[in-house]
């Protein structure tokens, strides 16, 4: 049932936001591979998180700790954002965001908002109408990426409330529900904390990154990219890690773990893959076209720091045959300027790329 809940949030105006930095981000130290440029697309982003772009242009954009979601416009068409809104304030860790039929749906810990007309009230936000508030209220992993599926249903990951251990529905999984809040189902489980997910353009099947646990050593367990062909399937957390390696702390025979769907791909340890995208745009060289580009957080569970980049998948016949980097040096000599978080394909066919840790959004882009 539809609860029509009124929210009273905190709004602000064009640029109600702060200067992002003192410095200007030293850009020249992204390596690219050759024929690809990355510019600033915007500083001004505080905690920039998970992403979602409207048909008309808009990047809406959901953060963590700064409880804020932003739209950026692009009004000159110059490839940079110009105006910077903030939709709304104070909100429990809005990560998710999602754009369907002229609304926004931002998902915080436990509860689902939608903002009908939002693209005609950037200036003045409507009020959110609640639509789902029954989510878990735990914070560990409790964050959530949303995004609407080819099915028209909104997906919605629940993560494991702590490092390691047993729990119940609806933890640890993944779900989906209609646009008004309404028939949420488990799809699949054994997942820790997908925070990225995308359906290939061609199959429509669901691919999505997920975090391995910590504390089992620097190289130990990898992060994941998984591939789920059907409903119903289970990825092994907490029992199974990796390749079906069993779990020490449950002491689980190897036979055990062929229970559970094997990933896709191996990504490095710690390295926190989060948001993920399949490749739809033509602007790319044709090797790219399709293939999954994957944003890299970075490691804090290692005794030296990896990831803080974007990787590259690459997809033959529906299988993943290499991980390899695409864009990298937010991390410099041990110690990173920035921390990669989601990307979002443009029409144009440029690759966006958020950076919590920087408040701004990148844009890379190939010229022949």
């Amino acid at each position: 049932m539809l609860r029509a809940l009124v929210l009273s949030l905190v709004l602000a105006s064009t640029w109600g936001i702060p200067e992002a930095c003192a410095e200007e981000l030293p850009l020249s130290q992204i390596q690219l591979p050759a024929g690809f440029h990355i510019s600033l697309y915007s500083d001004q982003v505080p905690g920039a998180r998970s992403m979602t772009l409207s048909p008309k242009g808009t990047l809406f954009v959901g953060t963590r700790r700064e409880g804020k979601v932003y739209a950026l416009v692009d009004e000159n068409r110059d490839q940079k954002a110009d105006r910077v809104f903030v939709i709304a304030s104070d909100l429990n860790q809005p990560n998710g965001v999602a754009f369907r039929d002229g609304s926004l749906y931002v998902t915080e810990i436990s509860r689902v908002l939608r903002f009908d007309k939002i693209e005609s009230r950037l200036q003045n936000p409507p009020l959110a109408v609640v639509i789902k508030d029954d989510f878990p209220t735990e914070t560990h992993h409790g964050w959530k990426f949303t995004a609407f599926g080819p099915d028209g249903k909104l997906y919605i990951p629940v993560g494991a409330p702590c490092n390691l251990c047993e729990n119940q529905d609806p933890f640890a999984a993944l779900g989906r529900m209609n646009s008004d809040g309404s028939g949420y189902e488990t799809m699949a489980r054994g997942i820790r904390n997908t925070v990225g997910f995308d359906w290939h353009p061609v199959t429509k099947e669901l691919w999505f990154t997920d975090n391995g646990r910590d504390w089992l050593g620097d190289d130990l367990p990898p992060d994941e990219l998984n591939r789920a062909q059907s409903d119903g399937l289970n990825f092994g957390y907490p029992y199974c890690y990796g390749d079906n390696v069993p779990d020490p702390k449950y002491e689980k025979p190897k036979p055990f773990c062929r229970n559970f769907v094997a990933p896709a791909q191996l990504l490095g340890p710690h390295v926190a893959a989060l948001g993920m995208r399949f490749y739809t745009g033509k602007m790319f060289p044709a090797e790219y076209h399709n293939q999954i580009f994957i944003a890299e957080h970075g490691s804090w569970n290692r005794s030296k720091k990896i990831g803080y980049r974007v990787v590259l998948v690459k997809l033959k016949d529906g299988r993943a045959v290499s991980h390899e980097p695409f864009a990298t040096g937010w991390l410099q000599a041990g110690s990173n300027w920035g921390r990669p978080v989601d990307v979002q394909v443009m029409p144009d066919g440029a690759l966006l790329v958020s950076d919590d840790q920087a408040g701004a959004i990148y844009r890379i882009s190939y010229a022949r």
